[in-house]
């Protein structure tokens, strides 16, 4: 050995020197490309069939090789690392356990793969996870679906890197895992963004997809209509998601579910309880300091962070006296993380290549996968089975012919020749032979022949059922469609995210002092609230999203209080500065950016809010109709210290079914009674009476029949009754039931207390009224999705019979808002004398 610095020793005798001369350009080129392929394919990009990575697909498949089944213990997670980097992936041990964290977070994954046990991170990535030595794993019930009949042959196999293993090419993924968890990756010239989704959103729309292949876009985004991200939160604007289901590539913005609140008696805060996704609370909060600091951010006088693991996400923003919390919010939306955005980027691996795809493209490139996964299962199945029944019709003729069959083993010299002489005998096969000799005598029983017999029956059967469906190919897309459902029953859960069609500018500013000027409170038939931003117009409905129609509308001010008045006679105060402002606009009115009544009141079981009543104390004041014809007009005299207080006593039984602020003493009092009689009669008939009051007689009942619809009608407006027949006997839901509009004039005006007139004529398999509804024209009708129904154009008799529903009505309604009182003069101002 030479020494340092001493000269190299001369080469040996035998040494033949070979210099290639490579171009570098070249070389950088080609390894650059090998390289760049090699993390595309094997490390950073998602396979469009399994929705997973390598390094993923390796620790699911090993941990199902290991048994970490949900129904066994957890284990170390570094006995997992340690498996998957041994066995499958020639990579260090961080970017395994890394992977295997993001599978174990509920909120980065909408379905975890990963059941864990032990810190495994917190929502912004702001805590680490333990150390692999610390934390535990198993699979999750959810991952158990991604390697469902792996075992037989339903998809390909290659070896590992050292060639001494074989790993899965694909999983067969039992339901549309890249759709419903996302994927995000950065590779060499391209990167991957994709949105978690709701499962049971996916499944229908790749239900649908099996059952009509040539579906298009706008058919799949009627079943998944935007993602749905596992920290819930607000998207604001549907435009870039429809341009990512069509383009593969889109934005949209999250914004974080806040609400304002009492946090003490005499001050309101933002209380926020989901955030946008991948944002944590330690950002938000740090953001919100750094702001107040700076003097960029007024108005709030304290932060709290009572998230904890039983209420689950809770920041605290206490807003200042004097400042307007909408506009305190607003500011937050635009200066700190509690709006972000999410820049789609779909795209994965098809055939081996990287390609960007659309909604429509990742649902076909699974369900080819799944059509392929459960043919060849089926496949394997049946040649099982046609291998086992072949074992039996041997086995069956071993039993039929016993005693020769023993005379023939016991008199041959060896097996082989015991085999041979059974085969020749009996027209064996030599698989069939040999299991005769391998059976034990114990098997030769009368009772296992009656057993071998049924098995060969039962075995033939599921042959048929097997080459049935594998040559039939809607037999086999109906079984995937099938699995899909069942997939989707067990593990579904309800969306967590809303979707808002309005762009949601937070930019607009929104004064600090709210003025007091006068508004609208809107109530719509699906229990949403809100106010407009004055006197009028009504908000109008935009875009092709759920439509609605307005049950109440009240007049308040912005700074006052309305009630809600709901089926168990209670009015509850709700604060008119807390419902959501919305701009005016025209055509049909809509609410749907209102917010639902649960945010500002909790009802009993069965208890709904049927109208809404003016605190003010001007007009001739509230109207309600009971289930069992009872009439009130109530005295405005509430109590003002009190949020909540009854309006009416109720006989046991008794509901309220409709509340309505009158406009006038002129104005009708209109029932509607399930067995279609109408009663119209002058609000001036009913006698107002204090709140502790029950009532008196509206309209006088048929045996068994109540109430459906109680409202008002301005006379001398043209107005219209609408009326929907079915019959009682079928269930709720079931049916679409037959409507007629007639003119309200023709409904003569009757006494109080009297039976009143019929409203329309049953025909047969019809006894009674599905939903009733009385108003000022333009009429408008809803389904339970949202969708405009269309109402006869031609007006019906007054007893007319009505015309078939192709589709079921959920809600009626019209141009309520003409029927509101007149406001209130304002008084002179006083003279300077």
């Amino acid at each position: 050995m030479a020494r340092r610095g001493s000269p190299a020793p001369p080469p040996p005798p035998d040494f033949e020197e070979n210099i290639i001369d490579v171009d570098v350009s070249e070389e950088m080129r080609g390894s650059f490309l090998e390289y760049a392929y090699s993390v595309i394919y094997s490390r950073a990009l998602p396979d469009a069939r399994d929705g997973l990575k390598p390094v993923q697909r390796r620790i699911l498949y090993s941990m199902n090789e290991m048994g970490l089944r949900p129904d066994r213990g957890h284990v170390k997670c570094a006995r997992v690392v340690g498996e998957v980097m041994g066995k499958l992936h020639p990579h260090g041990d961080s970017a395994i356990y890394d992977a295997m964290v993001r599978m174990a977070q509920p909120w980065a994954m909408r379905m975890p793969l990963v059941d864990g046990h032990g810190n495994f991170g917190s929502l912004g990535g702001d805590d680490l996870p333990a150390a692999m030595r610390y934390t535990e794993a198993r699979l999750s019930n959810e991952a158990m679906l991604m390697v469902d009949a792996i075992d037989e042959e339903t998809v390909d196999f290659r070896p590992n890197y050292d060639g001494q293993e074989r790993e899965p090419e694909v999983l067969p993924a039992a339901f549309p895992n890249l759709l419903v968890n996302g994927a995000s990756g950065i590779a060499v010239g391209m990167a991957t963004n994709m949105a978690p989704h709701n499962l049971g959103e996916v499944v229908a729309a790749a239900r649908h997809l099996l059952e009509h292949p040539d579906a298009t876009l706008e058919e799949l985004m009627q079943f998944v209509p935007g993602p749905d991200l596992p920290t819930g939160g607000i998207i604001v604007g549907l435009e870039g998601i429809r341009d990512a289901y069509a383009k593969g590539r889109g934005t949209f913005r999250m914004r974080a579910t806040a609400r304002i609140e009492n946090v003490t008696p005499r001050r309101k805060g933002i209380v926020v309880t989901e955030l946008p996704y991948g944002v944590g609370p330690e950002r938000v909060i740090a953001k919100i300091k750094d702001l107040v600091q700076a003097k960029k951010l007024t108005g709030i006088s304290d932060l709290k962070d009572l998230t904890d693991r039983t209420t689950g996400l809770r920041l605290v923003i206490e807003v200042k006296n004097g400042f307007n919390p909408e506009a305190v919010l607003a500011e937050l939306y635009r200066l700190t993380p509690m709006e972000e955005t999410f820049g789609i980027n779909n795209v994965a691996l098809v055939d081996g290549q990287p390609r960007t795809l659309g909604l429509r493209e990742l649902l076909q490139v699974y369900v080819d996968h799944r059509l392929e996964v459960v043919r060849r299962r089926s496949e394997f199945r049946r040649r099982k089975r046609q291998e086992r029944l072949h074992l039996v019709e041997g086995l069956l003729v071993a039993l039929l012919n016993i005693d020769e069959v023993i005379a023939i083993i016991r008199d041959s010299d060896d097996s082989a020749q015991a085999k041979r002489r059974l085969m020749e005998t009996f027209e064996l096969s030599e698989i069939q032979a040999q299991y005769i000799l391998d059976t034990p005598l114990r098997r030769l029983t009368r009772f296992d022949r009656l057993e071998l017999e049924k098995e060969s029956e039962q075995l033939g059967k599921e042959i048929a059922r097997l080459t049935a469906i594998l040559e039939s190919d809607r037999k086999l897309r109906k079984l995937v469609a099938k699995e899909l459902g069942e997939v989707a029953k067990k593990f579904s859960t309800p969306r967590r995210t809303v979707l808002l069609e309005s762009s949601g500018q937070t930019a607009a500013a929104v004064p600090l002092e709210v003025p007091d000027e006068p508004c609208l409170v809107l109530l719509s038939s699906t229990g949403l609230l809100a106010r407009t931003a004055g006197p009028g117009p009504l908000p109008a409905e935009s875009g092709s999203g759920p439509h609605d129609v307005l049950a109440a509308v009240v007049r308040a001010t912005t700074r006052g209080e309305v009630g809600l008045v709901t089926s168990a006679g209670r009015m509850i105060k709700v604060e008119v500065l807390d419902l959501p402002a919305l701009p005016p606009g025209d055509g049909p009115p809509s609410l749907a950016g209102g917010a639902p009544i649960s945010e500002y009141t909790t009802l009993a079981d069965g208890e709904r809010v049927v109208g809404l009543g003016s605190l003010t104390g001007h007009g001739p004041g509230l109207a309600l109709g009971t289930e069992q014809g009872v009439v009130k007009r109530v005295v405005p005299d509430y109590p003002a210290n009190r949020e909540e207080f009854e309006v009416i006593s109720l006989k046991d039984g008794d509901r309220v079914v409709g509340a309505v602020e009158l406009a006038s003493d002129e104005h009708d009092l209109v029932f509607i009674t399930s067995d279609a009689q109408l009663l119209r009669y002058a609000a001036a008939n009913v006698r107002p009476q204090g709140r502790a009051a029950a009532g008196m007689a509206g309209i006088k009942l048929s045996e068994g029949a109540r109430v459906i619809w109680f409202g008002t009608v301005d006379p001398d407006r043209e107005s219209r009754v609408v009326t929907i027949a079915g019959s009682s006997a079928a269930l709720p839901g079931t049916q679409n039931g037959a409507v007629k509009v007639s003119d309200y004039a023709v409904f003569p005006r009757k006494g109080r207390a009297t039976g009143g007139v019929r409203s329309h004529r049953f025909l047969k398999g019809e006894d009674v009224l599905l939903r009733a509804w009385a108003g000022p024209a333009p009429l408008r009708a809803v389904s339970e999705a949202g969708k405009t129904v269309e109402l006869p154009a031609e007006l019906g008799r007054r007893d007319g019979s009505g015309d078939k529903l192709p589709t079921a009505i959920a809600a009626i309604g019209g141009a309520i808002g003409s029927l509101l009182p007149p406001l209130p003069e304002e008084p002179p101002e006083p003279s300077a004398e």
